[in-house]
């Protein structure tokens, strides 16, 4: 059978060598693939930590147009006639209709994107505390599978010496 062609002949990358070992680029050691992949895991979680908090502090910038609506409702020179009343009352409706813009804006940010981003970071967080302790309860099953080994070997030592 052939050899399977690579994704990416000319650069390393865990689509070609997930498990298997490779060189890394100086030739010092070892690189394997699942850590690789661990590892732009975590950078994921990191980079959806920080633009989960760039959406935020943009919602809270975007609240200054409850500002506006309240600047836009200010009374002054509102008695004035003509055209120069029709151009006044046009400059005072700008900010309420920014005001509109901002808000419907803040909205799609906060049901569109900022908790879509902190469900898959919640989902992220779930899923790592069931493999925490799906490892740990493996960990424990290592160390109970060992003390057993060690209780076993003991007695074949025994059986050893009976035998002899």
């Amino acid at each position: 059978m052939p050899e399977q062609q690579l994704l990416k002949p000319k650069e390393w990358s865990y689509c070609d060598y997930f498990w298997a070992d490779m060189k890394d680029s100086q030739g010092n050691g070892t690189v394997v693939g699942f850590r690789l992949l661990l590892q732009k895991q975590l950078k994921g979680k990191q980079m959806q930590k920080e633009m989960s908090e760039f959406i935020r502090e943009r919602i809270k910038i975007e609240e200054y147009a409850k500002n506006l609506a309240k600047f836009s409702q200010n009374s002054l020179a509102a008695q004035e006639e003509g055209s120069l009343g029709e151009a006044w009352a046009q400059v005072k409706n700008s900010p309420a209709d920014e005001t509109e813009i901002h808000l419907k804006f803040s909205t799609k940010l906060l049901s569109k994107v900022e908790k879509p981003l902190m469900k898959v970071h919640e989902n992220f967080k779930k899923d790592m505390k069931k493999c925490d302790h799906h490892i740990a309860d493996l960990h424990k099953q290592h160390a109970s599978s060992y003390v057993l080994v060690e209780k076993i070997q003991r007695a074949l030592t025994e059986w050893q010496r009976d035998l002899e």
